[in-house]
């Protein structure tokens, strides 16, 4: 009896032998054809290749009975539809050439070949000088003629018919029906040109009709980001970055609105995802995901698609260069200051423009919303004790009246009285001294700046500004702590971060191992701009903090710091969670609730924040200003009815 290798023994030699040639596609068909959605995406890219410029896909019981793919493109002659089920056989490539700069979605020649292996597939095509269609099916010997239009219909019945054992391996029909609809939306992402429409057994769920490629894009990721995101367009052709980017504001809870492309090619590219997620760290916090379309244009001959069967994996060149490319863009745009967003037209909706539309959160649209079905909710407003004067300012075909700023700023209802009002922070402070002589004259000119100009403070936390576009409501502490924290940055960066000197220090009791820290990393807390002592085994002192941070809580301001360089350890905390730190200092530092600030020093913010790059949102990812526009605020009111 011949042992077997489960029993201890040797395994059997056998043979060196080729492989039958039904085998090698079988076993290539499962790196190709992983589930229904494989075979979709194959065909659509055929399809694209073959130039359509309209294409429909039909699948029934989540692709495992039938999958057709008909395009309206080139169309295959005859004589090479067997080629065409053949493996290795391609029009793609000739060479190896061609192979290093591969400009089509497909190029192996393997994909028809693996899913035959698997499942019956016939193709009916006709070309444009063709007197009619043929059709071959992989169980057939040759074509034969077939009525048809100029184009390429492939249908696959069967899936897995071959190899019963992989239906296992699938879910239910439903879930790969969802699947399939999925590979479609990102290929029709990439080519807003053609139109695409789906059907899943005899009912039509998507329908992309060819149009702006924004327009596309929006369509992928959804109703939410309509009016949150912003478009971007740099770099040259040889390397360049274009597409949408969903705002952090409307960040989400999984990474499943996130596309990728390169050269047209959606791919999973572990630098290109790493290069986005750091340039979204600045803006969006904790596990919250951005949603994206990106585009990235390269030379053909820098990056390698060859790399996996699937075609969904590259390798550059030179990552480097790619992932910087790709991060500054990112980044530049999301950092973009308030000045930068254009006006808005009269009569124009913000969510009309596809470049850079004025924030709305959630929160605020769903506020709209109850408004505009007449479920008014005005306690937002309470802080108001009424007008006390008017003045007539031009609105879009009509003049209305409307309070004068001094009146409203004297109306409004703040919470802190005068006697107990904090001072303001040193640099609001010495800003707002400088442009009180010219604040009468910006208020009663909004226009003149992006984000307007202020007419009052709300419960302490708001502040209200009138622009050219209608009213403004900015977080003030967020707007605060957003301005501070790139001023720390910059100084950080430069290696020059001021120090203030404190004529008290301030004292705070300590454990044994923050005193370890102060003792052990006096040049790394110098870094950060905090001059700490050891005043005895449980007691620590502040004798310096950041100039910008200096109206803050010395002490509070310390322990944080401390808690991050001992969580993270000090040399891991300055190069990875240096803007982590800095963003706890920041938030030490911003205006508080309930602080009451001149109408001075609220336009020294607002002028702070528009030439502050990133200003749009807080350190958390939180909206800092949302724009209510004027065509808005006559809905709430029904002016015009």
């Amino acid at each position: 009896m011949t042992p077997s290798p489960t029993a201890g023994g040797p395994a059997p030699r056998r043979p060196i032998r080729p492989l039958p040639d039904t085998l090698v596609s079988q076993i290539a068909a499962g790196e190709v054809v992983e589930r229904p959605a494989s075979v979709v995406k194959e065909l659509l890219e055929n399809a694209l290749d073959a130039g359509a410029s309209r294409i429909e896909l039909r699948i029934e019981e989540g692709g495992m009975r039938r999958i057709s793919v008909s395009d309206d493109g080139g169309g295959i002659p005859a004589g090479e539809l067997a080629l065409a089920l053949t493996r290795h056989a391609t029009s793609k490539i000739g060479s190896l050439e061609e192979l290093e700069r591969v400009g089509t979605l497909g190029f192996r020649g393997e994909a028809l070949a693996s899913i035959a292996s698997v499942a019956r597939v016939r193709i009916t095509s006709r070309t444009a000088d063709a007197p009619h269609a043929s059709v071959r099916d992989s169980a057939a010997s040759e074509a034969v003629p077939a009525a048809g239009t100029t184009g390429t219909t492939v249908e696959v019945f069967d899936l897995y018919s071959a190899t019963p054992a992989r239906r296992k391996f699938l879910k239910t029909p439903g879930t790969e029906a969802a699947h399939c609809i999925e590979a479609l939306r990102r290929v029709a992402l990439a080519h807003p040109g053609v139109a695409f429409s789906a059907w899943v057994d005899g009912r039509r769920v998507e329908d992309f009709g060819a149009g702006a490629w924004q327009e596309r894009a929006l369509g992928g990721l959804g109703e939410d980001y309509a009016r949150a995101h912003r478009a971007i367009d740099t770099g040259p052709p040889t390397l360049g970055v274009s597409g949408l980017l969903g705002l952090p504001t409307v960040s989400r809870a999984r990474a499943d609105r996130q596309f990728f492309y390169v050269n047209g090619r959606f791919v999973r590219d572990r630098v290109l995802m790493h290069a986005v997620r750091q340039a979204y760290a600045d803006v969006l916090h904790g596990d919250r995901h951005a949603a994206y379309v990106l585009f990235l244009r390269i030379d053909p001959a820098l990056v390698d698609v060859n790399v996996h069967p699937a075609k969904i994996e590259v390798r550059f060149r030179d990552s480097q260069a790619v992932h910087r490319a790709v991060f500054h863009a990112v980044r530049d745009a999301l950092r973009a200051s308030a000045a930068e967003h254009p006006s808005l037209a009269p009569g124009q909706e913000a969510g009309a423009h596809f470049a850079r539309p004025l924030p709305v959160p959630e929160h605020s649209q769903q506020m709209q919303r109850s408004l505009a079905i007449g479920q008014p909710s005005l306690s937002y407003l309470s802080g108001f004790d009424g007008f006390s004067g008017t003045s007539t300012v031009s609105h879009p075909g009509r003049e209305t009246a409307a309070p004068a700023p001094g009146a409203v700023a004297a109306s409004m209802a703040f919470l802190a009285p005068d006697q107990l009002r904090p001072p303001a922070p040193e640099g609001l402070r010495a800003a707002g001294d400088a442009a009180a002589a010219q604040s009468a004259a910006q208020s009663a000119n909004p226009g003149a700046a992006p984000l307007g100009y202020a007419i009052g403070q709300l419960h302490g936390i708001y502040i209200l500004a009138q622009n050219a576009q209608g009213l403004v409501l900015v977080d003030m502490h967020a707007a605060h702590e957003r301005v501070v924290y790139e001023k720390l940055k910059a100084a950080f960066d430069a290696h020059s971060v001021p120090v203030q000197s404190l004529l008290v220090p301030a004292t705070f009791r300590a454990d044994p191992l923050d005193v370890r820290l102060v003792e052990d990393e006096p040049e790394a807390l110098a870094t950060l701009g905090l001059e700490l002592s050891v005043l005895s085994p449980t007691a620590i002192a502040v004798r310096g903090v950041p100039a910008l941070l200096a109206t803050g809580d010395p002490a509070a301001l310390a322990r944080s710091v401390l808690a991050g360089l001992r969580e993270s350890g000090v040399e891991h905390a300055l190069a990875s969670h240096r803007d982590a730190l800095l963003a706890t200092m920041a938030c030490h530092s911003a205006v508080r609730a309930n602080r009451r600030l001149t109408t001075e020093e609220m336009n020294a913010l607002l002028r702070e924040m528009e030439r502050t790059a990133g200003a749009d949102q807080c350190n958390h990812g939180r909206p800092t200003w949302v724009q209510v526009g004027l065509q808005e605020l006559d809905r709430w009111f029904l002016r015009g009815r």
